[in-house]
């Protein structure tokens, strides 16, 4: 079977949930069907760290998909292009977009759709492209894969597609996210927060993420909690907002017990996240929220926005709080401070939540959803 795949933010450094999902499905598919032969196309010059299996072609198709223009350009003019050079069987979009101009079959990955839930934080013309067309795509796509359950409830919500083309393949954790000894623990601790405890929230820093309540909240722990714990923030920065984030840190008044991390490898993300006390995930929308899953594998404890995709993944593994209110937040923080045994059930019961999600589990069940498309 020759596969065209969308592998648009496949990196080997990928930072958000588009690009872990993408590499670490593609990767195992290409790797557990030798017979087959796969086209990547990328919108950006290949990554060469990238050490890609022996039946990957990759294409780097110009311009940048960045905006509606050039997203149309690619999806309807060049992809049908390519998918007919190359007598594609299917073709495999991991962004949701799909080509509205190919009789080939195609499946469709959607990890969000938080364009429908925070559409306040998309500019105009990409909030205007994504209602007129998902529809369409939704519809023009052979099969949808989607990574949870809350996910295919928008879908039935908002859409009307017929239910036999939907597929949940959800999402997974590394192996490297593990119960740290207590020595690493310690370890962790000298080198970032002067041996202290901390709460750690780890992601994209931009702000959706609702950064400045965590902050806000941290300050209403640290006054009635009176110690040296700290606050780890540990991702990539939105440009954007880096500045104006930074620029109220420098007012703030603990912003000696914040310590912000931007851009860390894996290995020592997952050696900050084994080591906190607490994770805090503050976002408002997520269709999977892969720190969540990465923190209860580690054996920490979570507190998470209260919406349907966390507890679909958390169920009762999880303190649920509104993330706008900074009170709130904060009492979930003493909330877990005060109750060891709570601490202690919430991360036995994430630890069992966890061994039910895996990349190869996930790898699979896309291959079956591209296999029914395929058909």
């Amino acid at each position: 079977m020759r596969i065209v795949v969308n592998a648009r933010f496949l990196r080997s450094d990928y930072v958000n949930s588009y690009g872990r999902l993408q590499y670490e499905t593609l990767t195992r598919i290409v790797k557990n069907h030798p017979d087959d032969s796969f086209i990547f196309l990328f919108d950006k010059p290949f990554d060469v760290s990238l050490k890609l299996a022996e039946n990957v072609t990759p294409l780097y198709v110009t311009p940048e998909a960045k905006g509606p223009l050039s997203w149309k350009w690619w999806f309807d003019i060049k992809v049908p292009a390519i998918l007919r050079k190359y007598k594609a069987d299917v073709f495999v979009s991991m962004d949701r977009f799909v080509s509205l101009r190919t009789k080939v079959p195609q499946c469709m990955v959607v990890q969000d759709f938080s364009f429908l839930h925070m559409p306040e934080t998309f500019k105009k013309s990409h909030l205007s492209f994504y209602k007129k067309n998902t529809a369409l795509y939704l519809n023009k796509a052979t099969s949808v894969a989607v990574v949870s359950h809350a996910i295919k409830k928008d879908i039935n919500d908002y859409y009307k597609i017929t239910q036999d083309k939907l597929n949940t393949i959800f999402s997974g954790a590394n192996d490297v996210f593990q119960i740290a000894n207590e020595q690493a623990k310690e370890n962790t601790k000298e080198k970032y927060t002067s041996g202290y405890n901390y709460f750690i929230y780890t992601g994209f820093l931009e702000q959706s993420t609702n950064l400045i309540t965590v902050l806000k909240a941290f300050s209403v722990f640290k006054k009635r909690q009176k110690s040296s714990w700290k606050l780890v923030l540990a991702g990539k920065f939105v440009s954007v907002y880096k500045d104006e984030f930074l620029k109220s840190l420098a007012t703030y008044k603990y912003r000696e017990d914040v310590v912000v991390l931007d851009t860390i490898d894996e290995q020592e993300r997952a050696a900050l996240v084994g080591a906190a006390y607490a994770m805090v995930y503050p976002i408002a929308y997520e269709g999977f929220a892969i720190p969540v899953l990465e923190a209860m594998q580690s054996g920490v404890p979570v507190i998470v926005a209260n919406n349907s995709s966390l507890r679909d993944i958390t169920e009762d593994a999880a303190l649920f709080t509104d993330v706008k209110d900074p009170a709130d937040v904060a009492d979930k923080m003493m909330q877990l401070y005060k109750d060891e045994n709570l601490r202690t059930q919430l991360i036995a019961k994430g630890m069992d939540i966890a061994k039910a999600y895996n990349w190869d589990k996930t790898a699979d069940l896309l291959w079956k959803s591209i296999l029914k498309a395929a058909k």
